[in-house]
């Protein structure tokens, strides 16, 4: 069973989502390994043990990572990505460009349903490759009985678009934890926020554009699809703005 933790990234002009699918062993290793993470931060700068691994606010300093240094900061991310890496993980990760979707659409459909089905899609993909089923859980958000009659629709019915087809290997239903307690919904909050932060935000400081760089760069080889939906093209879009940091 491969267990996929979810969850979203996005400003008014980009939605990012990505989902990190673990099997069991896996999942253990790294919860065990982001708690030892955690754990030396607090220890380091005072905070509390139950420290949440959120990306904006360690990326920002705000909420508990308030007053801790840039580069303690910076540390810390780093090795959440570090223990990410060194399991046998995949990552898949999907994002849209929403300027683009408001162009070409006049009733465009909320950005978390079309990236999450995007998103839903590859991850059955990726389980009917390996053989295997995935159990999804995401962050808790608006809206949590929407996505899950979407799942059913998706699984009767099958998905919109110009690969439209059923999903048949998301076992159960879409469940939804609260970051706060999850280790591994906090990686996938992390891994997403990274991922939108490198391919859509031209940094000021070339330091921290080779931070980010350099960062996503050694998740890449647990990266199994990575996609940008890019619904207008031209001045409409923004599919020319994509990635300029990535160099």
């Amino acid at each position: 069973m491969l267990l996929t933790y979810v969850d979203e990234s996005y400003t008014d002009r980009w939605f990012a989502m990505a989902g990190l699918l673990v099997d069991g062993p896996a999942a253990v290793a790294l919860s065990d390994e982001l708690e030892r993470v955690a754990a030396a931060a607090a220890a380091a700068y005072q905070l509390d043990a139950k420290v949440e691994l959120h990306g904006h606010e360690i990326f920002h300093a705000g909420g508990d990572w308030a007053g801790v240094p840039v580069r303690a900061r910076v540390g810390v991310f780093d090795d959440v990505i570090e223990a990410v890496a060194a399991q046998d993980v995949k990552v898949i990760a999907r994002a849209m460009d929403v300027v683009g979707q408001r162009a070409r659409y006049p009733h465009p459909d909320p950005p978390h349903t079309v990236v999450l089905q995007h998103l839903l899609e590859r991850v059955d993909e990726c389980a009917i490759e390996h053989g295997d089923y995935a159990l999804v859980i995401a962050d808790e958000v608006d809206g949590q009985a929407k996505h899950r009659t979407d799942l059913s629709v998706y699984r009767e019915v099958g998905t919109n678009g110009y690969r439209r087809r059923k999903l048949t290997r998301i076992v159960d239903t879409l469940h939804f934890a609260p970051s706060h307690a999850s280790r591994l919904v906090q990686a996938a909050d992390v891994i997403t926020f990274l991922y939108r932060r490198v391919f859509t935000h031209e940094e000021a400081d070339e330091r921290s554009r080779k931070a980010k760089v350099s960062m996503w760069k050694r998740l890449q080889p647990r990266v199994h699809h990575e996609l940008c939906w890019f619904p207008s093209s031209g001045d409409r879009g923004q599919s020319q703005l994509w990635a300029r940091d990535f160099r």
